[in-house]
């Protein structure tokens, strides 16, 4: 019998150190965006914040402290804010899928058009010194913030088009990469869920034989400090 060997339900994990880079708007924090097919969950582990969230039910404010437990469905656009050393350790559904580009940025519309445009707009220096990194960090987040400011006036406003418009944009960048992630769900989450219903037909029956295979997996960090979308991210491979 099969036994998924990922970590529990195929989520990815990370560690986030969130931006403290000011804002136009008099904050301090990261990039906002969304996810088009992920659950996301954060679980504080120090220093103090919030995560703003903008959906149709309208804009939301979520206070962030040690031992808050927060989590949002795909199309929830979120923006942490950083008010003194906020730390989160992240939970993605889906095996690390946002990785793999299933999240958008809430830049302005004239960087929405096609994929090539928006891909030109976020990307870091792949060989680029720090500063350059986070220089472009920088800029992407500012570019991202001036766009969910606009879009948090509309919606306030009683005005939803610019919000559903921004929907239609996110999911038609990222149409031409629907078959991979198929594949990594089908590998993943998929497969992790098939396990379980293999593992209870067996119990069913008084067959308990996938016991005899149980492991124990443990890692380090793959990657210490990467420029993420929200900070700094100390991230895990499997």
């Amino acid at each position: 019998m099969v036994t998924f060997e990922g970590l529990p339900g195929a989520v990815a994990v990370s560690h986030l150190r969130v931006y403290d880079w000011p804002t136009e708007d008099g904050l301090h924090g990261g990039t906002p965006h969304l996810h088009l097919t992920c659950s996301e969950g954060y679980v504080v582990v120090g220093g103090t914040g919030s995560v703003q969230t903008l959906t149709l039910s309208g804009f939301r404010q979520t206070p962030l402290t040690a031992g808050s437990l927060v989590w949002f469905t795909p199309g929830t656009i979120h923006r942490l804010v950083n008010d003194e050393d906020l730390r989160i350790v992240v939970l993605m559904q889906n095996s690390g899928l946002p990785e793999a580009g299933d999240a958008v940025l809430t830049l302005p519309p004239r960087f929405l058009t096609d994929p090539d445009t928006y891909r030109t707009a976020v990307a870091l220096p792949v060989h680029g010194s720090e500063p350059e990194q986070e220089g472009a960090a920088r800029a992407r987040r500012d570019l991202a913030v001036q766009g969910f400011l606009a879009l948090r006036r509309a919606t306030e406003a009683g005005d939803t088009e610019p919000l559903a418009a921004f929907h239609r944009a996110a999911a038609a960048l990222v149409r031409h990469r629907t078959d991979d992630w198929r594949g990594r769900w089908e590998q993943g989450a998929a497969a992790a869920s098939r396990a379980t219903g293999d593992q209870l037909d067996a119990l069913e029956q008084g067959d308990g034989g996938h016991l005899a295979a149980a492991c124990v997996y443990a890692q380090q960090p793959s990657e210490y400090g990467k420029f993420g979308m929200c900070g700094r991210l100390d991230v895990y491979s499997g």
